[in-house]
C-alpha cells in the first residue's frame, strides 16, 4: 500500500487533470507512479518534462531504457525495473539485453560501457574522475550523449526514491530484484 495518497484524475485540480491525461495517452494508462507524483503537480510536471525532454535526445530509447534498469536494480527500486523492463521490450530490447542491463552489462562494448558509467554515477553519487568520463568517451560517446546519460541517471533515481520512499505499488509485469556481488 502506498505511503502517500494515489491521485484520482477523475476528482482531482484542473492542472492535475491535464497532465495526467497526457500520461493517459502516452501509456494507454495512468501508471501508479505518476499518480503518487500528482500530489505536488510541480514535480509532476518536473517529472513528465523530463521525460519528454530526454526522449527527443540523442540517445537512443533502448540505451534510456537500459541505464534505467540498471539504476533501478541498484537502488531496488522494484518498480522502475519492472516499468522500465517493459519499455525497454518495447523499445526494442530483447529479454536478454534487459536482463543483463539490470547488472550494467551489454553484449555490446560501447553501451556496457554507458551502463558501466551510469553506476559508477550511482555508486559515487556524482563523485566519477576524469579517467571515468574519459572511458565513456573513448568508447564512442561525445560530449552531449555523456551529458545525456547523467540525465538518464538523475531522473531515474528521481523515480527510484518516489517509488522506494512512498512504496508505489508496482503496476507493470514484475521483474526480480538481483543484489550487487
Amino acid at each position: 500500500m502506498s505511503r502517500i495518497a494515489l491521485v484520482d484524475s477523475q476528482s482531482t485540480t484542473a492542472d492535475r487533470q491535464a497532465l495526467l491525461s497526457q500520461i493517459h495517452g502516452a501509456f494507454g494508462a495512468t501508471p501508479n507512479m505518476f499518480k503518487a507524483v500528482a500530489n505536488s503537480p510541480a514535480a509532476l510536471k518536473s517529472m513528465w518534462g523530463s521525460f519528454g525532454a530526454l526522449a527527443g535526445g540523442v540517445i537512443p530509447a533502448k540505451l534510456g531504457e537500459q541505464i534505467a534498469v540498471a539504476v533501478a536494480n541498484r537502488n531496488a527500486c522494484e518498480y522502475c525495473l519492472a516499468a522500465h523492463t517493459a519499455l525497454g521490450r518495447k523499445a526494442g530490447a530483447s529479454a536478454e539485453e534487459m536482463s543483463v542491463a539490470q547488472d550494467g552489462k551489454s553484449a555490446d562494448a560501447k553501451t556496457a560501457a554507458a551502463l558501466r558509467f551510469a553506476l559508477q554515477l550511482v555508486d559515487a553519487r556524482g563523485q566519477v574522475s576524469a579517467a571515468d568520463v574519459q572511458a565513456v568517451r573513448a568508447a564512442g560517446f561525445n560530449d552531449q550523449e555523456i551529458v545525456e546519460i547523467l540525465a538518464h541517471v538523475a531522473l531515474n533515481l528521481f523515480t527510484n526514491y518516489v517509488n522506494v520512499a512512498f512504496a508505489v505499488p508496482v503496476d507493470f509485469p514484475a521483474v526480480q530484484v538481483r543484489r550487487s556481488a
